[in-house]
């Protein structure tokens, strides 16, 4: 039975933690990266076995493996063990963090092959994706907290492997501490979450709430919010979103890891794991349904201007977690889910062909000197374009059916709006235009690199391209697995293959029609006018908005061809006309430089009063100040002793006297 070995998905990764932390440095290279590689692939294998198990376990049947390893605390009314749990949604994310996963450590076998860090690297790597797999697979809050908060630390050692790098020391202090201020109200709404309900076992806190929904909107609302302050953190969300673009300053296959399959799709796992409770708190709902959509047009505006070919797929990532946030806002968890699968194949085939430009460019990441490297990056040039175009949207790639799906659900969800609906599409055309934009500046046009770097450009190694390949197969093919019901029908497919993601899916979250009703009960507890009930829309509608965007779509495409290759000068031109629009743009709002005005420099002001005025000053200045004063006394006090015996009998008959003195009066 798979039940009896599902402890060994996150122990593979865990075994290679081990050997390549204390004995990596006595192995050769390629046995410390093939270490790494077989305890991932270990992984993966095991979390396909449990994948197909409960795909074959009929749909009337619990699809739930529960296995506790172990007895972890155990105090008054307190109770909680080391268990973990596989169902569909913990199945899907195992089997996303393990296969791109996998793909990754192939991959950074040939990228880091002269790194002089090498096992420490993959010990690292392969400690990220344990803590990703414990967070995935727990079944209680407190044990997904610790693979929570174990993500944060490989993110802090994985963003500055390279510490040598001013940037990225303070890229990875920078992760650490947004993620502090996010992992503070995580721990918050759980400390909330035992107070209300007693314990931390999913089940026992999501069968209250079944039990009674709506009876405490109010309570699960604050809840909700504490907890998504965790997810903003964590999945790069409004306002704690700037670490993200900064960890790029970490090796590209890292970059790839964060992005696509690990720490910033915690957040969005761990709102569509708690969709029961979210589902009746319609406030928190709205809440989320906006941030996504601000963040999602908000990050897309920037990675319009950016130079850096790493920043640009960094923003990118912030405003696809957008989208994610969104459809979850909107009561669509599958279709959240769904965009998070696809988007971890073409978003890590991006990462990792940003990363073989790089390496076979020597090291350059501006996309202003680069241009033309198709012809001697066939391979990365034709997998880039792949990825460039499922997160465009275009069809039949993935891309195209899951954030359409999400675009459909955030008119037509349960907490649908026409508003979310029209940012959902401009993002979609500023993500095609930007991705556009990218690629033709990157392997089109004229090369723009110095003559020397030109002659020393090459293809990446096999361990690379071969990565690229699998991954862009993945990016072609992964949406199929959710064809959308309005494409479904038209084409006459069998009912079992429309919408068979969501439909496996739905054991684990609470699925939209139950997600209507459920809302619109709790919505009678909100305040009055603060949460709207979703407008009707007509379902024909569905296939036409798809081609809107489509089209959309494949027009920014062509303006980015326009503008790029047949006359490159134009966005120049335009930028000059609009310096003002251009500079806030490349400079991102000044978000950062306002963070550091307002919190980071009187923050740092306030830790030097505390250091110089109250630890130097007061605290040490009274230590200091006792030992002054008895070393003061210790030099009055040593004259008398002088080592002489007559001056201690003059001394001691001196004192004689004068007690006979004063006693004699």
């Amino acid at each position: 039975m798979i039940g009896d070995f599902l402890w060994l998905i996150p122990a593979f990764p865990l075994a290679g933690v081990l050997v390549n932390g204390l004995l990596g440095h006595r192995l050769p290279r390629m046995l410390s990266g093939t270490v790494a590689c077989l305890a991932v692939l270990g992984s993966a294998v095991v979390s396909v076995m449990g994948l197909l198990h409960l795909l074959q376990t009929p749909a009337g049947q619990a699809r739930e493996i529960h296995q506790t390893l172990f007895p972890w605390i155990s105090t008054g009314s307190f109770q909680t063990s080391v268990s973990l749990m596989l169902d569909p949604l913990s199945a899907v994310m195992a089997c996303v963090v393990t296969g791109v996963g996998f793909l990754i450590h192939v991959y950074s076998t040939g990228y880091m092959a002269h790194d002089p860090r090498y096992h420490r690297y993959f010990t690292y790597l392969n400690l990220f994706t344990f803590a990703m797999l414990l967070l995935v697979l727990a079944d209680n809050f407190l044990l997904m907290f610790v693979g929570w908060e174990g993500v944060g630390l490989c993110s802090y050692l994985l963003i500055g492997f390279w510490f040598q790098k001013p940037s990225a020391a303070a890229a990875g202090k920078k992760a650490f501490l947004v993620n502090r201020v996010g992992d503070f109200g995580f721990l918050l709404g759980m400390l909330f979450i035992f107070a209300v309900f007693g314990s931390l076992d999913y089940r026992v806190v999501f069968d209250k709430v079944a039990a009674e929904p709506g009876a405490i909107t109010a309570t699960l609302t604050a809840i909700c919010l504490l907890l998504f302050v965790g997810a903003t953190g964590k999945s790069a969300q409004i306002p704690l979103y700037v670490w993200l673009p900064d960890a790029m300053e970490g090796p590209t296959p890292v970059s790839a890891l964060i992005h696509a399959a690990t720490m910033v799709t915690a957040g969005v796992y761990m709102v569509a794991r708690c969709s029961i409770l979210f589902v009746n708190a319609p406030a928190a709902l709205l809440v989320i349904a906006i941030i996504g959509a601000a963040t999602a047009l908000f990050a897309a505006t920037i990675g319009l201007v950016q130079n850096d070919i790493k920043r640009v797929l960094a923003y990118s990532t912030v405003s696809q977690l957008g989208y994610m946030f969104m459809a979850c806002g909107v009561g669509a968890f599958a279709a959240a889910i769904f965009h998070l699968m696809t988007h971890a194949f073409f978003k890590a085939l991006l990462f990792l062909g940003a990363g073989s430009v790089i390496h076979g460019i020597h090291e350059e990441q501006d996309i202003r000197r680069m241009g033309g490297l198709m012809k001697w990056m066939p391979i990365t040039g034709f997998t880039f374009w792949i990825g460039t175009l499922a997160i465009a949207g275009i069809p039949p790639l993935s891309g195209f059916f899951s954030k359409d799906e999400i675009i459909w659900y955030s008119l037509a969800g349960p907490m649908g709006h026409w508003a979310f609906w029209a940012v959902g599409v401009v993002t979609a055309v500023l993500t095609a235009f930007y991705m556009a934009r990218l690629t033709f500046k990157t392997f089109h046009g004229q090369p723009r690199m110095p003559e020397e770097i030109r002659s020393k450009i090459h293809e990446s190694p096999l361990s690379m391209t071969t990565v690229l390949t699998a991954l862009a197969v993945g990016a072609v093919f992964a949406g199929l697995v959710n064809i959308p019901e309005a494409i479904g029908h038209r084409l006459h497919l069998p009912e079992n293959s429309i919408a068979a993601f969501t439909h496996f899916l739905e054991p684990s979250i609470v699925e939209k029609k139950e997600a209507a009703l459920l809302i619109a009960n709790a919505a009678g507890n909100a305040p009055v006018g603060f949460v709207r009930p979703a407008p009707h829309v007509d379902h024909a509608l569905e296939l036409p908005l798809m081609g809107l965007t489509f089209v959309l779509a494949l027009l920014s495409i062509a303006l980015g061809a326009s503008w790029y290759v047949r006359r490159p000068g134009t966005a120049t031109a335009l930028a000059a006309r609009a310096p003002a629009l251009y500079s806030l743009l490349l400079n991102k709002y000044y978000v950062d430089e306002i963070y550091s005005a307002i919190i980071v420099r009187p923050g740092m002001a306030f830790s030097r009063f505390l250091w110089r005025g109250v630890d130097v000053l007061i605290i040490d200045g009274l230590v200091n100040a006792v030992a002054w004063f008895f070393g003061i006394a210790s030099r009055l006090f040593r004259v008398v002793q002088s080592g002489y015996v007559r001056g201690y009998a003059a001394g001691m008959l001196a004192g004689a006297l004068i007690v006979i003195w004063v006693l004699s009066r």
